[in-house]
């Protein structure tokens, strides 16, 4: 009996998490699951990616700086100069 209700405990716990990755995927929102040990984060794979590279971004400092000083020309009423996106990724 025991081996039966433990097989249900993990088809139930599978379904639960396979529910949990689908509206993650679907809903482009995170999932954070506790526990008394810490926490995680459940979030769709290219949301992750994203992040990661705006992290890589942020972390050049001349991004960074050229980040900034367009939000304070936009800030001011201004438009900044920019380059087109076959220009910003032309070494891609």
């Amino acid at each position: 009996m025991k081996i039966a209700r433990k097989e249900s405990r993990a088809d139930l716990t599978l379904f639960y998490i396979r529910g949990i990755i689908q509206r993650a995927i679907r809903d482009k929102e995170e999932t954070i699951i506790a526990s008394d040990e810490g926490a995680v984060v459940v979030l769709a794979e290219h949301e992750w990616e994203n992040i990661k590279e705006t992290l890589r971004l942020l972390s050049d400092k001349e991004s960074l700086a050229a980040l900034l000083a367009s939000h304070a020309v936009r800030d001011e009423g201004g438009r900044p100069e920019g380059i087109t996106p076959d220009e910003a990724f032309r070494d891609i």
